[in-house]
């Protein structure tokens, strides 16, 4: 599968995990890895760069690590998309399904999104792309930021799970940098 970063040897794969059956694609060996994860850093960077962004939105938590770089590198805000409970003011939630089970995600009421920026949504992976779709849903019908304004930017890809499909089956834009 594609690799053109030549990254994926510095992501694990953890078998059975959280539960038996998932094969977990695991960043933390990316991020020990100071080559790798700068190259994936710098690829993020242009992407969000190329796409106009005037706001990067990520995803708890593993999306934090790669949007808190992109968003320095551009001098962008970076606004942070959390589990419930987890953020101090008044809140937009969205539920959604996971490949695994079901959640929440939330971002502050008094965030500073406006409907006409571009928005860049980073996280790790899109797996069945529930994550991803609902941040967007969040951000589209909360801020009214409309979908072709919205691009889901990820590291890795799981193809096998239809995650890009669902996510450009919705009308919002995708990138990836590799895929599984």
């Amino acid at each position: 599968m594609s690799d053109p970063l030549e990254i994926k040897p510095n992501i694990r794969t953890v078998n059975d995990f959280p539960i038996p059956g998932i094969k977990f694609r695991d960043i933390t060996s990316l991020i020990e890895t100071p080559s790798a994860f700068v190259k994936t850093c710098k690829e993020l960077t242009r992407i969000t760069r190329d796409f106009g962004a005037d706001v990067i939105v990520s995803i708890e938590s593993r999306g934090f690590i790669f949007a808190g770089s992109v968003a320095s590198d551009l001098h962008l805000p970076f606004v942070l998309a959390r589990k419930p409970g987890k953020l101090p003011h008044e809140t937009y939630k969205k539920d959604f399904c996971l490949e695994y089970g079901n959640t929440s995600i939330e971002i502050q009421k008094n965030t500073p999104i406006k409907n006409t920026d571009k928005i860049v949504v980073i996280d790790d992976l899109v797996a069945t792309g529930g994550t991803a779709i609902a941040c967007a849903q969040l951000l589209n019908e909360n801020f009214n930021v409309p979908k072709n304004q919205i691009l889901i930017l990820a590291i890795i890809d799981l193809t096998d799970l239809d995650g890009s499909k669902r996510i450009q089956d919705s009308g919002l834009g995708m990138r990836t940098i590799v895929s599984y």
